[in-house]
Formats: C-alpha cells, structure tokens, sequence
C-alpha cells in the first residue's frame, strides 16, 4: 500500500500530488513499503510525512529526527563501511559536528559574497542564452551550464574539468535513470590530473556477488575522490580563496574532506540543473503568468520563490528516529525511518491558499524547497542568484516547446532529462 509514493517510475509521468493532498487529508503520516527496483533489492520502509507542519517539526528537530544515524537518503547504505563513510559528510551530520562543517565553508555562501559573483553570473548567463537565439536547444542542458560553471569557480575547478562536475551528479542522482547517469566527459579536453583519475572509474556497477554498487558509495565514486586529492594537492601548492582552500584550511579529517567535495561537486549543481528548467516549464505550462512576468519583470524575486515552491528540485530528505515520540497520528520508534516530503508540504492547504494555483506574485511564501531548521541550505542565495539571472536572460525572448519534456525517473530529485525549446528574439 502506498507504494508508489517510493517507486521512481511514478515520478517519471510526474509528482503525484493528487496521491499527496488525500494523504495530507486523511493520512499525514503513513507507512511506506520500499519494494525491490530493478537490481536493487527491497529496504524495510519508512514513515512518509506529508504536512507542511510535520515536516517543520522533523526538520527542526535533530535531537528526535537524526540525519546522522542512517544518512539522509531513502535508501539505506549497503554496508556499515559505506555508512561510517557518508555519515562524515555535513548534510549527514547533526548539531554541534554540523555547525563546525558549515562554519568552515559558510563564508562562501553569505549575501556579501555572492554579490561579489553576481556580475560574473549574469555575464555567463546572458553568453548562455544568446547561444542558444534562433536555434532549437535542450534547455536542459543549456541551464545545466550554469550552475557547473558557477560551482567549478567557487571551488577552483579549472574550466576545462568541469564537466566532470556534471558527471558525478548524473551518477549519484540518476542511478534510477540509465540515461540519465550516462558519463558525457571528453578526457582528451581535461586536465592531466582529470585524466589520471577518471582512470579509477569503476569499470563495473556491480559487486563481485553481483548485486548493485550504491552510486554513493566511496568505491562508486572514487575517480571523484581520486580528482578531489590531486585537486587538494594544487591548492596546497598555489592557495587562494576558493572553497577548496577553505577546506583544506579548515581542520577536517580525510573522510570529512571527501564527503565536502562530495557534497559541492552534487548538491552545488544538481538542484538548480533541475530547478530552472522546471521553472521554465511551470511558466510555459501558465502562459498568463509568464505574461504577467514579462509586462513586469519586478516581479522576478517572488516569481522565483513561486517556481521552488511549484517545482521543489528536491521532493523529500530522510532522518532516523532517536526515540519513541509521537508524529502527526503515529508513534514513531527508534531507528524508524523518517521521509518527509517537501513537495507535498509544499501544497499543503493550511499554508498555501489555493495551492495548485502557480502565482507570481503569492506572498507569504512559506515554501521548504531549501529545508528548514539546522540543515537549511547553505548555498540557497547562490541558488537564487542564478535563477534570477537566467530568467532575467530568458524573458526578452520568446520561447516555444518544440517536444514533449520527458522526466527523470528519480523519487529523490524533481528532475527533466529534456526540455525541448526554440528561443526567439522579440521584435
């Protein structure tokens, strides 16, 4: 029962928000069953929670719903190796070892610092999207280049490495999607150290018994780990500014250095990659609010907070219970799993009037597309920043669909695969 809420291949024809507003109805909190997929043998389950106020609740409480017991996604790691491995990254972590991690990189991230960015955003922007003028383009992929840009330059990436970036996120997050995980990295381009890790790309995805390789597991990831060393290794010899010399200054263990670029080289470019194509979407699927939009573009600022709201990139997190407490009308016990589901906290009723209505100008806006409590997302102003300057780009021109956008099979990341467009010049 409830089972499709789990399975990715419901995500792929879309977010079942229907199935989301009977259960915020009537079952706030409910068992989930976690079938096998494909090679991917069956998990325990969990409880889903659905209510933008339970949700709150979860997040806000670390002491009662960890993100260090068992990781934060659905799916367990394979064996307690892998676990001790992820549980050292920041976005696995629970106050005060979060707050150290966030504390040596948070400078990065502040308002200040990404205004220190914006024009270099904006200029790649708007090179980005008079590439694509009077031609048919997988917007997809042209957004794609922005945020893998912007984070190859926070992180000291050389330019001609960066699609590597890109790689490592398709693997880690479209593990569910075989096209979607596809490696697209021409080495011949890339640096010499590039070139000598992608040498440790596992040549198999499966274990000697044959049985899948968690994509996040260090071994299925260790040409990324391989290239974040030598990476380390420059900056050692030539320091700056960036996030990878803040790292390296900042006091972390081998593990916690690993799992930082771990999480920048994914999450710094995975949200956003399916973010503003789904926000381009959402606008040509409500042809009046992008003339809204365009007769006022002012509006920009709440029209973005609308888009994360309407297409949230991520649509659920997972903790572990601590201890027996109660949650909506369940008791929940220790070691349970705990999903909560943004992208039906989302629509909740209680919170947004009329939440199937995309509005522009809505306000207050209450969204959890960035988190909320300890774990709230530290790259969030970068993230608006970008999507800012890419619409402000975008909304000149006219854009026509050209093809039917197709959907990531994915029940962890709100993701298009493609976006078909032809972008046009107005008169």
């Amino acid at each position: 029962m409830h089972e499709e809420i789990f399975l990715p291949a419901t995500y792929a024809s879309g977010v079942p928000y229907d199935t989301f507003r009977k259960l915020r109805a009537h079952s706030p909190v409910v068992r989930v069953p976690e079938p096998a997929v494909g090679p991917w043998p069956a998990g325990p389950g969990y409880w889903a929670v659905f209510r933008h106020a339970d949700v709150k609740h979860v997040l806000r409480s670390p002491d009662l719903f960890s993100s260090n017991l068992g990781a934060t996604q659905i799916r367990d790691p394979d064996t307690p190796e892998d676990l001790a491995f992820v549980r050292a990254m920041m976005l696995n972590q629970d106050p005060p070892g979060h707050s150290r991690l966030r504390r040596i990189v948070a400078a990065a991230f502040t308002p200040r610092a990404v205004r220190a960015l914006e024009e270099t955003i904006s200029t790649r922007a708007r090179t980005l999207i008079a590439s694509a003028l009077n031609e048919e383009t997988d917007f997809v992929e042209l957004a794609a280049d922005l945020p893998v840009w912007t984070l190859a330059h926070i992180m000291g990436v050389p330019d001609s490495d960066r699609r590597l970036l890109y790689d490592w996120a398709s693997r880690v997050i479209g593990y569910q999607d075989d096209e979607y995980a596809g490696a697209s990295s021409d080495p011949a381009s890339m640096t010499p150290m590039a070139r000598e890790a992608m040498q440790h790309r596992p040549t198999t995805p499966t274990h000697p018994d044959g049985r899948p390789i968690n994509p996040r597991s260090h071994a299925a990831l260790a040409d990324m780990f391989a290239y974040a060393h030598a990476l380390a290794a420059e900056k050692r010899l030539r320091p700056s500014g960036d996030i990878m010399s803040r790292m390296l200054d900042g006091g972390l263990t081998t593990q916690e250095f690993e799992n930082m670029f771990f999480l920048f080289a994914v999450a710094g470019n995975e949200t956003l990659r399916n973010g503003i194509p789904g926000g381009l979407l959402t606008l040509l699927d409500h042809p009046s609010e992008l003339a809204r939009l365009r007769a006022d573009p002012s509006l920009l600022p709440s029209a973005i907070e609308e888009m994360l709201r309407y297409w949230p990139p991520v649509m659920d997190f997972r903790r572990t219970a601590t201890q027996t407490t109660p949650l909506g009308d369940q008791e929940i016990r220790p070691g349970d799993k705990v999903v909560v589901y943004h992208a039906s906290a989302n629509r909740d009723e209680t919170v947004f009037p009329d939440p199937d209505r995309f509005d522009i100008t809505r306000t207050p806006n209450d969204h959890v597309s960035f988190g909320f409590g300890p774990h709230f997302c530290l790259g969030a102003h970068l993230a608006r920043t970008q999507m800012r300057a890419v619409f402000r780009e975008l909304l000149p021109h006219r854009v026509t669909r050209t093809g039917p956008p197709v959907r990531l099979a994915s029940n962890f990341q709100n993701g298009l695969k493609h976006l078909p467009v032809r972008l046009t010049p107005t008169p």
